[in-house]
């Protein structure tokens, strides 16, 4: 099957079909038709193309001028054509364009007719399925995000929540410790009172020796008897004491 004058490329938000101006001297000079659906343009590339013009076309001899505006790219430019010339371009035999070159160059329209309607539906397909892409990223990037704020609003309640399990625990440890301190120290009291009461028991044994002792040697003796007494020597002499009887 031979290869259609009007062949139809798609592109990421468009379609488009390529044309081949020729000049008399055999100079060719390519453009592109492009639509998204809505919309034709011619999409061409010439060197110093100004960023706004208004420049005409021919179809059958017969002008009309279109909006030019430069691209991003450079020395890339698209002239977006107006309803009345694309319904010139689909009943037209001949394309001419006198700028586009050092001479003017044209193209047959053959079969453009049924060419710009098959690329406008291509064009159209084309939006649709990137306005459906769009939509699912679009989509996914909201999940993401929602997911993103559900995970930060998480994190934050866990990093709280963690934050006051630790708050509450040293809180515990510091109560911990204050009551161990506090046993602590009433231990240690508990122990000096001990040591202070088993002192004074001492000091009271102690006392309660001498006081015995003293009552032992001192008069009275253990029991109530007197400790015995010491006798004097006989006498040398012979001397005895008188013994005296009671009347």
């Amino acid at each position: 099957m031979e290869a259609s004058a009007w062949a139809i490329t798609p592109e990421d938000a468009a379609c488009h079909t390529d044309l081949e101006l020729v000049s008399r001297s055999g100079a060719i000079a390519p453009i592109a038709l492009i639509s998204d659906g809505e919309h034709v343009a011619l999409r061409f590339a010439k060197e110093g193309v100004p960023s706004q013009a208004f420049l005409p076309i021919r179809v059958d001899g017969r002008p009309f001028a279109n909006l030019v505006q430069r691209t991003g790219e450079e020395g890339l430019a698209v002239m977006n054509l107006s309803d009345e010339t694309l319904a010139a371009l689909r009943r037209g035999r001949t394309l001419q364009v006198a700028w586009l070159a050092d001479e003017a160059v044209s193209a047959s329209l053959s079969g453009a007719g049924q060419g710009i309607a098959d690329l406008k539906v291509c064009g159209a397909q084309v939006a649709g399925q990137r306005r459906v892409r769009e939509a699912e990223l679009d989509a996914q990037r909201s999940r993401a995000q929602t997911e993103a704020r559900a995970k930060a609003v998480a994190d934050e309640q866990l990093a709280a929540a963690r934050a006051q399990t630790a708050a509450a625990e040293a809180e515990h440890q510091r109560v911990a410790a204050e009551a161990q301190r506090a046993q602590a120290q009433a231990d240690e009291l508990s122990a000096e009172a001990e040591q202070t009461r088993q002192r004074m028991l001492a000091d009271q044994e102690r006392q309660r020796a001498a006081a015995a002792q003293q009552v032992y040697y001192g008069g009275g003796g253990p029991y109530g008897y007197a400790p015995p007494q010491p006798q004097a020597p006989p006498s040398p002499y012979g001397y005895y004491p008188r013994y005296y009887y009671p009347r």
